[in-house]
């Protein structure tokens, strides 16, 4: 009696779920035994020319396959595959034989595919309004189950090999389908319908070369469509007139983390690494799987033993049995593992989820794959910085007097301003001074398509980052942006791109009469200088536009402030007089500073200027020791004399006490002015009170814990008085009645060296 394979009639024609193992393991076990002469895959015909390089041993999955617009990269789509893909197990079956078998994609073309992306572009005449059927869930709801992954689990995944007829199991898919789209025709994927008919054109033209000696690849939903008996010349209607683009195509590195995800570019696949291990266990998957388990966990300092392992194992078999299950799934497996290792806690279960269930496992690509220049370049410049592209995110600290970490730091803030974010600044745990960078890196896939996208300025990093930053700069609308592309030039080491920067930065801000927009610039200026010393770049044109700008704003600053501000507009304004006073600072003109702390002594005692920006303004001038002690006092108790509005008056407490960190320990030092405030506290009218109460929480309720009790203590003791000073040798307890210079000397090194780091 003949075999139920030698009686078929027709190409065989594999069904398979993407990115399943028990698909992927049944693809193999059919291919070895049909021997077909021509695989065909569902994928974009233009991969052909890439399918050699799937036999380097460079070339590790998961990998996908990338074709963009070749005159726009951004429009781009990914066909992504891993070890357990029925399409990457048929490629390299191909390969592998003795006589390598012919291998081609028969999906529509990506240049058809693309052009449909573009707006411009024409709809699909097909399209319809119809919901997307999901045919694994109704097949699982007629099975009874009401989970999919379940069900799929356990006719297929979990199903042992049939070595009678290794192709029944794509019968029965098959006509499953079948039944599908008899009931529910296209399942609202309209597309489908044109990609059906370029298959079928090129099973056409493998049936000329092979006869009916081929297999085909493909989704299990298309295959009644691929059986259907067609004619060339209707399939031909279908596709005629389709939009189409030139394409450009090549392997790039996955993730089993971006498989993970159901959209963008990922599969959906919601247990890539659960999958992998079920694809390369020879055997007793769930025990090995468990071992695993143990292992990560113990990695964790969890006491994790050989005893849990076997009864986990026991437990999952158990829920298998009760369930009716034919072996423990991913959730039985998962289930084991949170009542017996975890303790029942989902904490540790998460970190067995986000490691082994997903993975951070990354594919790689051989140099030999078609790549942009650019691509080149930043691959090259990695390899050279050991510099790694890896997905799972971690910290890199940069010493930037450090040659190669000086390097990096450039090639990071040149990646940046291409658009390609590997990495993000991020605020360093140890030290803060300017030699040091802390960055958070991790390489997501649709990274390769910024490269490609980036590719248009130029074909290395430093040419493409300077010809990017000559065109914002030409193109940049506001003061701000020109500023802030000044400061990412520098970090960059853009010195070339730096003279077309700075000619349209002078040029806007000489244009600008805006105070508020030139109090917002000179920050990002003020730092600019400040990094260009620490990478050693001549910013000295840039220190002239800063110092212009300073110069700009201590003219105009002070009209702006007495122009009837809200409250809104106040604390805007405030902030910028913050950030104006730290810039001055680092500019560090004599001439600058003077002109500066007058414009602020103009403030202070101006009536018509909001009590904020008093406040602050008196604050400032205080902390760099050019306001005397009693004047000081003198500004508060104006300020907060009887004949003040309570409200004006809570906003002078809050610019000259409030705005974060240490602002609270002024009033510890000092008991006249804790007696100022306390003694104005207690006489504002009850209905005032409510008015001002939000604004004075606002501002007591930013001071560090510490802080907040020494003032409760001091208030309630008593200070000295509202207004007397303290008598020579009084002090609060716990501090010394004056200063000691010599102690004060002793810490200078200290700080220099907390700031800075150690010399060298």
């Amino acid at each position: 009696m003949s075999s139920p394979a030698a009686e078929r009639r027709g190409p065989l024609l594999l069904g398979v779920r993407h990115h399943g193992p028990g698909s992927a393991h049944a693809v193999r076990a059919a291919l070895d035994a049909a021997r077909p002469a021509a695989v065909l895959i569902e994928g974009p015909p233009e991969g052909d020319a890439l399918l050699a390089l799937a036999a380097d041993p460079g070339l590790r999955p998961p990998v996908a396959l990338l074709a963009h617009a070749a005159d726009d990269p951004g429009r781009a789509a990914f066909w992504p595959m891993a070890a357990f893909s029925p399409e990457w197990v048929a490629i390299r079956w191909a390969q592998e034989q003795d006589v390598p078998v012919p291998v081609r994609f028969i999906d529509l073309p990506a240049a058809h595919t693309l052009a449909a992306q573009d707006p411009g572009a024409q709809a699909d005449p097909n399209a319809c309004d119809s919901v997307r059927l999901d045919p694994l869930a109704v097949l699982a709801e007629t099975a009874g189950y009401d989970d999919p992954e379940r069900w799929w689990e356990d006719v297929v995944e979990h199903r042992g090999a049939v070595r009678e007829d290794p192709l029944a199991a794509f019968e029965a898919l098959g006509e499953a389908m079948g039944a599908l789209r008899e009931a529910y025709g296209g399942g609202g994927h309209a597309r489908d319908l044109v990609r059906e008919a370029h298959m079928r054109q090129r099973m056409r033209a493998a049936r000329k070369e092979f006869g009916d000696a081929y297999a085909v690849v493909c989704g299990a939903w298309h295959v009644p469509a691929l059986r259907a008996k067609t004619t060339a010349t209707a399939d031909r209607q279908l596709l005629t007139g389709l939009p189409k683009v030139r394409v450009e195509t090549t392997w790039v590195p996955w993730t089993h983390r971006r498989l993970a995800r159901a959209g963008g570019y990922g599969a959906g696949i919601t247990s890539p690494g659960w999958y992998a291990h079920l694809f390369a266990a020879r055997d007793r998957p769930v025990e090995r799987w468990l071992t695993e388990v143990a292992g990560l966990l113990r990695e964790e300092d969890r006491q994790v033993s050989s005893a849990h392992v076997i009864e986990a194992v026991r437990l999952a078999d158990t829920l298998a049995a009760v369930r009716g299950r034919p072996v423990p799934g991913l959730t039985e497996t998962l289930e084991a593992v949170r009542a017996v290792m975890c303790d029942g806690s989902d904490v540790p279960l998460a970190l067995v989820q986000d490691r082994l269930v997903v993975g951070d496992v990354l594919g790689e690509v051989p140099e030999g794959a078609p790549a942009v220049p650019l691509q080149r370049d930043l691959t090259r410049q990695q390899r050279s910085l050991r510099l790694k592209a890896e997905p799972q995110e971690r910290e890199l600290e940069l010493d930037l007097r450090k040659d190669t970490d000086a390097a990096k730091s450039l090639l990071l803030h040149r990646l940046r301003l291409l658009g390609i974010d590997w990495g993000a600044p991020t605020t360093s745990r140890g030290s803060t001074g300017t030699f040091r960078e802390t960055w958070r890196l991790s390489w997501e896939p649709e990274l390769s398509v910024r490269v490609a996208e980036a590719g248009i300025w130029g074909t290395t990093v430093l040419a493409a980052a300077t010809a990017k930053a000559e065109a914002d700069a030409a193109g940049a609308q506001e003061l701000g942006e020109i500023t802030a592309l000044a400061e990412r030039c520098l970090l960059a080491g853009l010195s070339e791109a730096l003279p077309a920067v700075l000619r349209a930065l002078a040029d806007r801000a000489a244009l600008d009469t805006d105070v508020a927009r030139l109090a917002k610039a000179l920050p990002a200026l003020a730092r600019s200088l400040r990094y260009g010393d620490v990478r050693g770049t001549d910013a000295t044109a840039l220190g002239t536009v800063a110092t212009g700008i300073a110069e700009r704003i201590c003219v105009a600053l002070p009209p702006a402030c007495s122009a009837g501000l809200d409250a809104d507009a106040a604390a805007e304004l405030r902030g910028q007089v913050d950030g104006v006073h730290a810039a001055i600072g680092l500019l560090d003109v004599d001439d600058l500073r003077e002109r500066w702390s007058a414009v602020l002594r103009a403030l202070a005692g101006r009536d018509t200027v909001p009590g904020l920006i008093r406040g602050r303004a008196a604050r400032l001038l205080l902390d760099d020791g050019r306001l005397p002690a009693q004047e000081t006092a003198r500004l508060m108790g104006l300020a907060l004399s009887p004949a003040a509005v309570p409200v004006d008056a809570a906003g002078w407490i809050d610019g000259f006490a409030g705005g974060g960190a240490g602002s609270g320990t002024l009033l510890v030092h000092d008991d006249r002015l804790l007696g100022l405030i306390d003694a104005w506290l207690v006489s504002v009218p009850d209905g005032a009170f409510i008015d001002v109460l939000p604004l004075l929480r606002r501002t007591f309720g930013a001071y560090e814990t510490g802080v907040k009790r020494t003032l409760g203590e001091l208030v309630r003791r008593g200070p000295s008085g509202p207004t007397a000073a303290p008598a020579r040798g009084s002090a609060p307890e716990g501090f010394a009645p004056d200063l000691d210079p010599v102690r004060a000397d002793a810490v200078l090194d200290l700080v220099r060296l907390l700031l800075t780091g150690p010399a060298g």
